[in-house]
């Protein structure tokens, strides 16, 4: 398993990344801001926030734990960008 620190900086761009397309997407069609872009970011935001306190969990099998996180990352990410492709 990658360390606590490898996986928090994972969390930090792949979520950022998902927001910085959200804006790339508004920007693109010549909005400043939208309801749904705001309602995309505050969602990876809410996902940033849980992640990061399970991340900071004290559990016994520690191991275990953050490969359940990171797999949670890949799962949530992955609805985020489908949400994100639906703007368009």
């Amino acid at each position: 398993m990658a360390s606590v620190r490898d996986l928090k900086k994972d969390i930090n761009y792949v979520l950022g990344d998902i927001i910085e397309a959200v804006y790339f997407w508004e920007a693109s069609n010549g909005k400043k801001t939208t309801k749904e872009g705001s309602d995309l970011i505050d969602e990876a935001i809410a996902v940033f926030d849980d992640l990061i306190v399970k991340v900071n969990q004290n559990v016994e099998n520690r191991s275990k734990h953050l490969k359940a996180v990171k797999a949670e990352l890949e799962e949530k990410a992955t609805s985020l960008v489908e949400k994100l492709n639906k703007l368009g």
